[in-house]
């Protein structure tokens, strides 16, 4: 440790290189040091608190970070009012502390210690009987930097300090000097831990900040009931040495005047494993915000302590996972709220359900709310990992879907499905603080995270690794068969004897996408007189598909419910649930009966079953691939051969097979 203290201090007097900017700012610093220098305590503090006073109304961006951070703490136990006034005075306190910071670094060791009162002494002195090294658990709470100045608090323990350098290497330089006159040893946390491990092995005591965003390195752990990143460091460093974790406070109890409050050592692990690690972090959270319920005024609100990670702000891959302290549960956490745009077409809403669960299971904390048109509400309330339905009025303005968001949050993070301009600027004028979704057209402003497009597919990928792709770079888990699976065990089946169909000879993009009706009718006799007569059909259809039900029911006769145009979806999606099987055009209802498990069997012609067929082995495509297929035309401008090419006796024989009933012909 000699040779460390050695190396420390001349490198301190080392002389240093930095640019013409650095040393004006360096010299501002020293001219700011010389007029506080000529000021009183208390006068610094009573200064200090009239610049963060004018800072809490100059600084907005800050000003909202410190009410959101006092919301996620205090939501359920302060009012608006109580927040609001909590942030000004946080300001306030913040400018007295750290313009006393720097008066306090320029005063005799005695002058600090009358302005410091200290409780719990008695903790650190069973410590240094036992012989322990001491991992001091620091948060940034009051005039934090008084801990540099002092020694009362620890007498006769050799004490040492972790510092990541400051960019500007004369700052850093005097910084350090500081620091050191007043016998504390300075590790750079940039040379590796052996210089801390031996520190503690010594018996020394070593000051760890501890409630700062630790990024990807950190464990996830609660802080205030809400996951946030916190470095596992001072747990690494107690478990390797032995030491004890004591947690250390201060609280501003009036002009200049300060209390240093010692807590309780941490219970010492019951093992030496890396879980153990994780587990001793969350606890030391706890403790860490103890001290801070003591004086909230006090803490650094306005860092951004529950940061969002970018761009994968789901938790499946963090790279130390997360762990809660033995009195909480997952139910226990607060969550994070993620509003999720819906597509505004049936069949696209459908084939997002897969991505929307990743999205779900991608954190244990994750609140799910789908923004969705009414029409499609009710298909998002069936979905297990979707925690409540946020229904958009129709031919509602973009003011208003703005107002009924922020009505209904506040939300973290909005994650927008369709790529039109007015769903980002729905988002944007929401004042939600991550809105996430693809570049499309005319948006990039409006979103806060660009999700990058797939690369162009050869072969074409299906629509549904569209929207995979999102929750993917989401952090989202995408292979996991459970996102893809009904929300059902199985089909309640029909009530009696016979064996129920349903049909869907529409389709609303256009007569393109139809397979003529005539066939449809002719397919249908055809699997009744197969079954003699044990079918029943069931036609479903959007409302402009009425007449449609009614001439195919016409045509077929018996055996048939016509409910085309007369049931809400809610009702649809019970109907299909009491049927063994759908055919169908290319439809949003095809997509619905996937998801809900009933195999269909499926007429394309002018779209292309690789970007939009149903998903799952249990269904059946009918295409006879022609030369000007796929068009994506509304109507076709030819002969109609894509659809023609199939025939009655093709799509019966699908439909017995899906039923398990042969054909006649395969008999």
């Amino acid at each position: 440790m000699a040779d460390d203290d050695t190396k420390s201090r001349a490198s301190a007097r080392m002389p240093v290189r930095g640019t013409r900017g650095q040393y004006v700012a360096f010299v501002a610093y020293r001219g700011f040091e010389l007029v506080v220098g000529r000021l009183s305590i208390g006068f610094c503090f009573a200064l200090g608190r009239q610049v963060g006073r004018l800072l809490y109304f100059l600084m907005p961006g800050y000003r909202e970070l410190a009410r959101r951070n006092l919301r996620i703490a205090f939501a359920t136990e302060m009012s608006e009012t109580e927040i609001r006034r909590l942030s000004r005075e946080h300001f306030l306190t913040l400018g007295g502390n750290l313009f006393s910071s720097v008066k306090l670094g320029l005063m005799p060791v005695e002058e600090v210690n009358a302005r410091l009162e200290i409780e719990g002494r008695r903790h650190i002195a069973r410590e240094v009987e036992r012989g322990k090294g001491i991992v001091y658990l620091i948060p940034h709470l009051g005039a934090w930097e008084i801990l540099a100045q002092t020694s009362e608090f620890s007498p006769g323990i050799k004490r040492h300090s972790l510092y990541q350098p400051l960019s500007n290497p004369y700052l850093d330089a005097h910084v350090r000097q500081r620091r050191q006159s007043t016998g504390t040893t300075l590790l750079n946390r940039d040379q590796g831990f052996f210089g801390p491990l031996g520190a503690l092995r010594a018996g020394g005591g070593l000051g760890v900040l501890v409630d700062q965003h630790a990024g990807d390195k950190g464990v996830w752990c609660p802080f205030f009931g809400r996951l946030a990143s916190t470095t596992n460091l001072a747990a690494l460093l107690a478990l390797r040495t032995g030491a004890a974790m004591i947690p250390l406070g201060l609280e501003t109890i009036g002009p200049a005047r300060w209390r240093l409050i010692i807590g309780a050592p941490l219970p010492e692990p019951k093992e030496g494993s890396g879980t153990e690690i994780e587990r001793m972090t969350a606890e030391m959270n706890l403790h860490i915000e103890d001290l801070i319920r003591h004086s909230p005024a006090d803490w650094f609100w306005v860092h951004n302590r529950w940061k969002t990670p970018s761009p994968a702000f789901l938790l499946n891959r963090s790279k130390r996972g997360m762990v809660l302290p033995h009195s909480m549960v997952t139910e226990d956490l607060k969550p994070f709220r993620m509003l999720v745009r819906s597509p505004n077409w049936l069949g696209d809403a459908c084939m997002a359900i897969p991505a929307v669960r990743a999205l779900k299971r991608g954190r244990p904390d994750a609140r799910v709310v789908i923004l969705a048109p009414q029409k499609l509400a009710d298909i998002w309330r069936v979905v297990p990992e979707v925690d409540s339905v946020l229904v958009k009025p129709n031919r509602c303005s973009v003011l208003k879907v703005s107002k009924l968001v922020r009505q209904a949050g506040p939300f973290d993070v909005a994650v927008l499905l369709p790529n039109s301009p007015r769903s980002a600027l729905e988002m944007w004028r929401s004042g939600i603080p991550r809105v996430v979704g693809y570049a499309g057209k005319w948006r990039r402003r409006l979103l806060h995270q660009i999700i990058p497009d797939l690369p162009s597919p050869a072969p074409p990928r299906h629509h549904v690794e569209h929207y995979l792709h999102l929750a993917s770079t989401l952090g989202g888990n995408v292979v996991d068969r459970e996102i893809f699976a009904a929300p059902w065990a199985r089909p309640l089946g029909g009530a009696g004897p016979r064996t129920r169909i349903a049909l869907c000879p529409g389709a609303e993009y256009g007569p393109a996408k139809r397979w003529p009706l005539e066939r449809f009718v002719e397919t249908a006799r055809k699997v009744s007189e197969s079954t003699r007569g044990q079918v029943e059909w069931v036609v479903v259809g959007a409302p402009k598909e009425s007449a449609l039900g009614e001439e195919f029911s016409e045509a077929l006769g018996g055996d048939c419910r016509n409910l085309a145009g007369k049931t809400t979806l809610r009702e649809l999606i019970n109907e299909l649930r009491t049927c063994e099987a759908l055919l169908t055009n290319d439809t949003g209802t095809m997509h619905l009966a996937a998801f809900l498990g009933i195999p269909t069997i499926s007429v394309f012609g002018s779209t292309e079953p690789r970007w939009t067929g149903p998903i799952g082995s249990q269904h059946t495509v009918l295409r006879h691939h022609v030369e000007c297929s796929p068009c994506f035309l509304r109507e076709c401008p030819l002969d109609f051969r894509c659809m023609k090419a199939i025939e009655p006796d093709e799509a019966a024989g699908a439909v017995l097979d899906t039923l398990g009933i042969a054909s006649p012909k395969r008999a």
